[in-house]
């Protein structure tokens, strides 16, 4: 490694687990800033060994497949149907090759090789199982003892899986806002991918079967919030998007936190024709409770925008300035 130069790359890092205590050997004789870029596919191994030998010697970041903004006019994302169906991984992006023909192996190499390194994962077909039921809750509640009765494991492996899904991010559990609140409020996360077009292959749904698909709602939601929580990553913030459900069903979708006292309330709604009632649930927040200020705002994949009754309107083609309001953009 001396004959490498100052500041070296090591992809893949994760399979020479030996190479991290060399490396904190050689930081801390040199003590120098950005000597070593070390990347891989598996977090959840690089965490384990950054916690025994590189603790406080690293910066770690996270890097998902594009977000929105990064392919806005590179690529054709006014179809919310093919968008959903496509996700962002740039190997499919930059190939233009067909979803059908890349969801499938990604999958099967992320389990054949992610998954199998983990001593945990005994049974690769019951975890590919799992990962489909996962899919098929995509936008809901969190809901462990039904998960995993019909996944046939136990509550603890459906942790576990879980743990490992989130780790490898795959998925994401959207946690539920309670800030000031005093009425009773749902505590489950929500369960959501941080790409639509490894779900849309989970579920071997195709951008013609998608509108009527019954979750398609829920895909269109699952975009929406999978982009605003990478935008956020790729802008260097902790991610601050939560939802909200109280015990009478009132819901929003979505909700960005700003600040300690400002908030944007988001519904998500898939539906191409507005409708009065995609603002009945923005209306039922409890601002009294909040205690600060809260932006209302709708997006659905209709055409036209507006602001109602206070409520901001953005359609999917301008959702650009929907990240633009929540200053996701420069």
């Amino acid at each position: 490694m001396n004959h490498a130069g100052q500041k070296v790359i090591f992809d893949e890092v994760q399979q020479v687990p030996e190479l991290f205590s060399y490396i904190q050997v050689i930081s801390d004789e040199r003590n120098t800033n950005g000597q070593f870029i070390l990347s891989g596919s598996q977090s959840f191994i690089l965490s384990n060994q950054i916690s025994q030998s590189l603790a406080g010697r690293v910066s770690i970041n996270h890097l998902f497949p594009f977000d929105y903004s990064e392919l806005k006019g590179v690529t054709d994302l006014s179809g919310v149907h093919s968008t959903i169906i496509n996700g962002f991984y740039p190997r499919l992006i930059a190939q233009k090759i067909k979803p059908d023909d890349f969801y499938p192996s990604y999958l099967q190499t992320y389990i054949e090789r992610d998954v199998r390194t983990l001593n945990a994962i005994a049974n690769l077909s019951a975890f590919a199982r799992f990962l489909g039921l996962c899919a098929g809750r995509t936008g809901q509640i969190l809901n462990l003892t039904s998960l995993a009765s019909d996944a046939g494991i136990s509550v603890n492996t459906a942790k576990s899986w879980l743990s490992l899904l989130e780790s490898s991010f795959i998925i994401f559990l959207l946690q539920p806002y309670h800030h000031n609140f005093n009425k009773r409020i749902i505590k489950a996360p929500k369960l959501y991918f941080f790409d639509t077009g490894v779900v849309s292959s989970l579920l071997r749904i195709s951008a013609e079967q998608l509108q009527t698909h019954y979750l398609y709602g829920a895909l269109f939601e699952n975009l929406v919030i999978s982009e605003i929580m990478k935008k956020q990553v790729h802008t260097g913030r902790v991610p601050s998007v939560f939802y909200w459900r109280d015990s009478n069903g009132n819901e929003i979708d979505c909700i960005i936190e700003k600040s300690a006292d400002e908030i944007v309330l988001l519904e998500i709604k898939a539906g191409q024709t507005y409708n009065a009632d995609y603002l009945k649930n923005l209306n039922r927040f409890p601002e009294n409770e909040f205690h600060g200020y809260a932006n209302k705002c709708l997006i659905y994949c209709g055409k036209e925008t507006s602001s109602i009754s206070g409520v901001q309107i953005f359609t999917w083609e301008k959702f650009t300035s929907l990240l633009e309001m929540i200053n996701l953009l420069k």
